[in-house]
């Protein structure tokens, strides 16, 4: 009786005890529930999974050994805003990488929002930072991301929804999504620099967008490529060559390399587009290829500001072979030797009227940055603008009425515009949330494409490696509208790059990257 009595109580304890670690277990979850209540539970090559945010219907994942695929299902309001509810299986890793995947939703579509795919993620609270590449249900692609802790989500979207594969990257602090269609060749989406700390969380999540209902994705050829941890010291500049189509956003990748290079042209025969490297002059065909050097004699300093004059004769460049600063000079399209035009630097060439007789370009005198025109055999230069602060980037309109130019004259860089002689100077662009650089007219005199960076840059500078977007508006004025965004800035669209039929234009984007 005596040891049944010691027995019976020892029970009790025990049930006691269980019944305190599952009631404090319980409570640790509730109290993560913000942070998702991470579990170390290992599936294929993720180490953990768990719902992060205010989640009603728990969520799960499999994994298929014979397909390779993960099936996930998740419920959850979104991954937007402020806060994130969804499930993630995850890793956590350190350095650049390179994720790749296919998604695609089993069962009915009813939930056109809800969300599948590769997400790099500071933390596993539901407002960490994070960049995302995710798939929606009615085929929308888009780069996500939310810069710091508790800030809103932003994204860059693809302009066409269609399945693809999906490729996100991360080198340092910038993002960048690509993605493939039915294996062609893989086009870019956009780029956003983003801090994140080392390690970071990467995986698989997907949100229902209906805190209701729980949806499942499939994840199939996925792959994660880590590519180690590199210093920023010891990063080189990787530049990409891009064409894009103004009516969709659509973009393609000409030519890619691990060196600088900047600023394209469009030939006159549309096949074809100049950009310069290493202070020389390349050219390239638009279907992609090898750069060919162009030769430009012993012009071998050449900077980003060069173009070429409406009869698609003669190139003019930037030049500082003489050593006396950036002075412009004009030669043959086809190469040969260059003839000096301006007889003081430094001097920056922009814009050339229609008929080839007058150069339009930026110019410092006497401490002052200001717009100039000259004969296009030189001559005596005339200042069109007369301002303490920048005015730079002039620019003909194809009719030769107008010069755009940008000024910073009203504190932020904006867009004005100009009669050919100087006069009826006036502003084009407004609003306190950009600054915009180098409005470059189309040659139908439609539009404007111009770049602009966030008003966290000076509004003097036009820095690279910056969060950059590309604007387009219609050359008589108006609101004007995002075609993308990228890491970028300077060297990225300086000069006139549209194709000759309008329907395109040519920039170059950068990331800084392991050697």
């Amino acid at each position: 009786m005596h040891s049944g009595k010691k027995s019976d109580l020892w029970r009790t304890n025990m049930d006691s005890l269980r019944a305190n670690t599952v009631i404090k277990a319980a409570l640790v979850c509730l109290i993560l529930v913000f942070a998702g209540c991470a579990r170390q539970v290992e599936i294929a090559q993720f180490t953990g999974q768990n719902d992060v945010g205010k989640i009603k219907l728990p969520g799960l994942a499999k994994f298929d050994e014979t397909s390779g695929e993960y099936t996930v299902t998740g419920s959850g309001a979104n991954i937007w805003n402020k806060e994130d509810a969804f499930y993630y299986i995850w890793d956590k890793a350190e350095g650049d990488m390179v994720l790749t995947t296919d998604i695609s939703w089993p069962g009915k579509k009813e939930l056109t929002h809800k969300k599948a795919g590769w997400m790099i993620r500071q933390g596993l609270s539901d407002d960490a930072a994070y960049v995302d590449a995710m798939y929606h249900g009615d085929g929308l692609i888009c780069l996500q991301f939310r810069r710091a802790k508790g800030a809103e989500t932003e994204d860059i979207c693809y302009p066409v929804k269609e399945s693809a594969t999906m490729k996100l990257a991360r080198h340092g602090d910038v993002f960048s999504l690509e993605i493939s269609h039915k294996g062609k060749p893989f086009v870019p989406v956009g780029a956003i620099s983003v801090p994140l700390k080392d390690p970071v969380y990467a995986g698989l999540a997907v949100s229902s967008h209906d805190e209701k209902v729980s949806e499942t994705a499939v994840f199939s050829n996925v792959i994660r490529e880590d590519l180690g941890v590199t210093k920023a010291k010891d990063r080189v500049v990787e530049s990409t060559l891009e064409v894009m189509s103004v009516k969709d956003g659509k973009r393609r990748i000409v030519y890619r390399d691990k060196k600088h290079f900047e600023a394209p042209n469009w030939m006159p025969d549309g096949k074809r587009l100049l950009f310069n490297s290493g202070g020389k002059i390349y050219t390239i065909p638009v279907a992609g290829g090898s750069p060919k050097l162009l030769n430009t004699g012993p012009a071998v300093h050449c900077n980003n500001d060069h173009g070429i004059t409406f009869d698609g004769k003669t190139l003019i460049i930037s030049d500082a072979h003489e050593g006396k600063g950036s002075i412009i000079y004009t030669l043959p399209l086809k190469g040969g030797q260059p003839k000096r035009v301006t007889d003081k630097a430094p001097s920056y060439w922009h814009g050339v009227s229609p008929n080839g007789k007058t150069l339009a370009y930026c110019a410092e005198r006497n401490g002052q940055y200001d717009v100039y025109t000259i004969g296009m055999n030189g001559g005596e230069e005339t200042q069109l603008t007369n301002m303490p602060s920048l005015d730079d980037g002039p620019e003909y309109s194809p009719d030769g009425k107008y010069i755009y130019f940008n000024s910073v004259r009203t504190g932020l860089m904006k867009i004005w515009r100009m009669k050919a002689d100087g006069s009826e100077q006036s502003q084009m662009t407004f609003g306190g949330d950009h600054n915009d650089w180098f409005a470059h007219p189309s040659p139908d005199n439609k539009w404007l494409v111009f770049i602009s960076y966030d008003t966290s840059v000076e509004p003097h500078t036009h820095l690279p490696n910056k969060n950059v977007e590309l604007r387009i508006m219609p050359a008589s004025g108006g609101e004007p509208k995002t075609l993308t965004r990228l890491f970028g800035g300077q060297g990225t669209i300086n000069v006139p790059s549209w194709s000759p039929d309008s329907k395109y234009v040519a920039f170059v984007s950068y990331r800084l990257v392991k050697p």
